[in-house]
């Protein structure tokens, strides 16, 4: 007998998400709470917030057989889409991956007013052969993608949803933490770092836009957790959207708004990963037009910023507040130098990168907390 429900519903919990977008066929997870949704002011930053990183569906049931009905919209930018997949765990270890086939395409260019929605239909995913017995299953939605969710079918009843029982881990962070080089959800380093420890992931790694954004803060300020990581500066170095002036107070900003909410939990405030162009030179950035890697524009001075300087404050931030529940983590401890400079543009992770990432921040970021 099949059991169909329409999404949303109670047996079915959405984790990772702080928002749930009602559409005319059901709701599409976003990772920011609407009410930022006019503040924030940016079609890039309202394109990453509305990519499913880190959101999944959690249920309990019996069933051997279950069939997501969704429609994905597919950002395409230059050789092809991103990677699209959903994958599937029972008891936090991943068992199937299903790829996305159809869909729209969003096809982008570095204009954003120039995008270009190909209409696509919807699809259905099916996981099939599953485990006897009652379980605990996530699906991870596609963590590039924007994700409308429609309907589930199950071949035994829906049970009420267990609450996760990990860590509830909030990061923050960049592309770097987004992942969309990583081949599927769950391979981001943040989600390998959560399946290898247990933890309960909300991923706000938002592709370009780490930039301090006081309503970010205010999400997290407002979001359920017991471990806070933010991983910062590479954004605001790359797009010089800061100077030291204001870089630091910024930061200081952002914690303070964290702590109204979260006055005792456990915050890891981590510097950028390597990234050799920007190391001792100052962004913006842009590709060079020879060999497609980004080269830093800015001019070196009082106050400009560059990721060496960058841990240097960052440190300084962690010493002067002086907050036993605030700790830092120097970025290259999960990604070294020589590390970075082989990857193909010499900062975004690639597929063994995210899980040597993932790894090194099981151990590093969550291990100390679990």
């Amino acid at each position: 007998m099949t059991h169909h429900i329409r999404l949303p519903d109670d047996r079915v919990a959405i984790l990772g998400a702080l928002d749930l977008e009602r559409t005319p066929d059901g709701i599409r997870p976003r990772r920011l709470p609407a009410w930022t949704r006019p503040r924030l002011h940016d079609g890039w930053m309202d394109l990453v917030v509305s990519h499913a990183a880190g959101v999944r569906l959690r249920l309990r049931t019996a069933a051997r057989s279950l069939a997501l009905g969704v429609h994905v919209t597919v950002p395409k930018m230059g050789a092809g889409p991103l990677s699209a997949s959903f994958d599937l765990a029972i008891d936090g270890t991943v068992l199937a991956r299903v790829p996305a086939t159809a869909g729209d395409a969003l096809s982008l260019t570095v204009n954003l007013a120039n995008a270009r929605l190909i209409p696509g239909p919807p699809e259905t995913v099916r996981f099939d052969d599953l485990s006897e017995g009652e379980k605990d299953v996530e699906i991870w939605l596609p963590h590039s993608a924007a994700v409308e969710l429609r309907t589930l079918d199950s071949d035994a009843p829906l049970l009420a949803p267990t609450p996760p029982p990990g860590v509830a881990w909030v990061h923050y962070g960049s592309s770097v933490s987004h992942g969309p080089e990583a081949p599927a959800p769950t391979l981001t380093w943040p989600a390998v770092a959560a399946l290898t420890t247990g933890a309960a992931l909300t991923n706000l790694g938002f592709g370009g836009n780490a930039m301090l954004d006081p309503e970010v803060a205010r999400a997290i300020r407002d979001t359920p957790a017991d471990l806070i990581t933010l991983k910062v500066g590479i954004n605001i170095v790359g797009r010089a959207s800061m100077r030291e002036r204001t870089f630091v107070p910024a930061v200081h900003g952002f914690l303070d708004t964290i702590r109204e909410g979260h006055p005792d939990t456990p915050i890891v405030l981590v510097s950028p990963t390597p990234f050799a162009e920007l190391e001792t030179k100052a962004g913006p950035t842009a590709p060079d037009p020879e060999t497609g890697r980004q080269r830093a524009l800015g001019s070196p001075g009082a106050g400009a910023l560059t990721l060496t300087g960058v841990r240097t404050l960052l440190a300084k931030v962690v010493g002067v507040r002086a907050d036993p529940a605030l700790r830092y983590l120097d970025g290259r401890e999960l990604l070294g130098p020589d590390e970075a400079r082989a990857l193909p543009d010499g900062l975004h992770p690639d597929p063994a990168a995210h899980l040597l990432m993932g790894e090194r921040a099981a151990r590093l970021l969550l291990g100390p907390y679990l």
